[in-house]
């Protein structure tokens, strides 16, 4: 279960990875399993797009199960795929690494983190910072 306060630790976190990093203001956005928003936060400096792009990454990697790095994969070898599937989640998904899976220890996911701001290999590992201090695992779809 992705309780609040560890939902609030992958938030500070995050964000305090893209601090150390010198890293672009980061949005910062935590669903739970169910898809029901527990955190979110925008730096000062992001444009106002940027949580848009993170709900998206986010919610398309809960939706379809996967992290948005395999999305991203997906879009470039199935495209027709992807434009599908964002249709059917009502366009609330942005097929680019940044949507990271939480997964417990037995695998189970219990939410997902979506991260904006800099580039996505960066909002990649600043989500999956914030999910390793909360004693969860990062799925990010690289396997």
């Amino acid at each position: 279960m992705l309780t609040l306060k560890k939902a609030q630790t992958i938030l500070k976190v995050a964000l305090a990875t893209g601090r150390e990093k010198g890293m672009k203001p980061l949005a910062v956005v935590v669903f739970d399993g169910r898809g029901a928003m527990k955190v979110a936060a925008a730096e000062d400096g992001t444009s106002l797009g940027r949580m848009k792009i993170a709900i998206g990454k986010a919610k398309g990697a809960l939706e379809l199960g996967v992290g948005s790095r395999a999305l991203e994969k997906m879009a470039k070898e199935r495209a027709h795929f992807i434009v599908a599937a964002t249709s059917a989640v009502g366009g609330k998904l942005v097929p680019v690494a940044g949507g990271v899976l939480i997964r417990d220890a037995k695998g189970v996911v219990v939410g997902v983190v979506g991260v904006s701001g800099d580039t996505s290999d960066n909002d990649e590992l600043a989500a999956s910072a914030g999910i390793a201090a909360a004693g969860l695992v990062a799925d990010g779809g690289q396997g």
